[in-house]
């Protein structure tokens, strides 16, 4: 397959420290990077490329150096190969600056890729940008405080100029969705930071995505709010038949949540290992019947899952690979490869 080469101009990227981009321009091919160690593993899935939510292909990432720093280019992602299936969960996994947030923002068009070729729903990323086809949600909910509830919802349609009955009755849908219909005229700051996320997520669904791309949602939660948003996101994965590429720094929760876990290695990221998660299927039940609107039967089966000896050996599994990948070695991932994998994740995204 030919990679295409694209390249942009000068920023700041959170995730490695490095200089960003922004907007697309690409320009001519490039030789498929050598493929890494796990890379055979992540590329599997019954779809064609065509069929594919997220298709990735020697996606290498290189932020140049500028005037303003010292020190050489900051090489971020190498070789990455992966595939996400239709209504697959995949998580990314690996120590603090590995790449995982950039890799999401290459898939997002958020930043441009060095070189390889990087597909969504088979069409290129500007492309699956422009239609809509994704929606986005990041640590932090992002709502605007002088909106209202229903409004944050509706505000991608309201960019985009759907008429203002469509939105509403869209918004409506979703807010009912995620268990926050009585609260649509609230302000966001009225409301948990439970219900803000899943106000965020119930707005990044506005446009009927086929893709949802989520940077560590739950780091910022309790535990217990976590948990139960974890619920449920399976929830609404399992109703609308979305894939979902989520990044984590918890190896319970991407183990609890995933088909498949994708572990990096440190910096340059590279794809090291491909873990089946314990994701539980059959989540799509109405919300609001329980804690903070997750539905009960979703929080009993992640519940279930969570005591099990699969998901336990899972966990082992993927700790393990993280060691091997040489995470243990980054101070700073202590949270990938720390003994108990236990505890609440890091805030921040992938900032080291």
């Amino acid at each position: 397959m030919t990679a295409d080469r694209t390249v942009g101009g000068p920023g700041t990227d959170p995730d490695t420290g490095g200089p960003t981009t922004g907007g697309s321009a690409t320009g001519s091919s490039a030789p498929r990077s050598p493929e890494p160690a796990g890379a055979a593993d992540a590329g599997t899935a019954d779809a064609g490329a065509a069929d594919a939510a997220v298709e990735l292909v020697g996606v290498d990432k290189t932020f140049p150096a500028t005037s303003g720093r010292s020190g050489a280019a900051v090489h971020a992602l190498s070789g990455i190969d992966l595939r996400v299936a239709p209504g697959e969960l995949v998580s990314l996994i690996g120590p603090s600056g590995c790449g995982k947030s950039t890799l999401l923002r290459v898939v997002a068009d958020l930043e441009q890729p060095s070189a390889g070729t990087v597909l969504v729903g088979g069409k290129s990323a500007r492309r699956a940008r422009l239609d809509q086809d994704y929606g986005i949600a990041f640590q932090q909910a992002g709502l605007l405080e002088w909106r209202t509830v229903a409004e944050n919802v509706e505000l991608p349609l309201h960019v985009h100029g759907v008429a203002k009955q469509e939105r509403r009755a869209r918004a409506a849908e979703l807010l009912a969705m995620v268990g926050l219909a009585e609260f649509a005229r609230h302000r966001p700051s009225q409301l948990s930071g439970g219900m803000q996320q899943r106000v965020a997520i119930a707005r990044s669904l506005a446009t009927r995505p086929r893709l949802l791309l989520m940077d560590e949602p739950f780091g910022a939660l309790d535990e217990m709010t976590r948990e139960r948003m974890q619920a449920e996101l399976l929830r609404i994965a399992d109703g609308t038949g979305a894939a979902v590429l989520f990044v984590t720094h918890s190896i319970p929760e991407a183990v609890v949540l995933s088909d498949r876990v994708v572990v990096m290695s440190p910096r340059p990221g590279r794809i090291t290992a491909v873990v089946a998660g314990r994701r539980p299927r059959g989540s799509a039940t109405p919300a609001g019947r329980g804690v903070d609107g997750a539905a009960p039967d979703a929080v009993d089966r992640v519940d279930d899952v969570r005591e099990s000896a699969a998901f336990f050996a899972a966990v082992t599994e993927v700790r393990e690979a993280l060691r091997a990948s040489g995470a243990h070695r980054d101070g700073t991932g202590r949270d990938e490869a720390g003994r108990d994998g236990s505890g609440p994740a890091p805030t921040g995204g992938d900032r080291p």
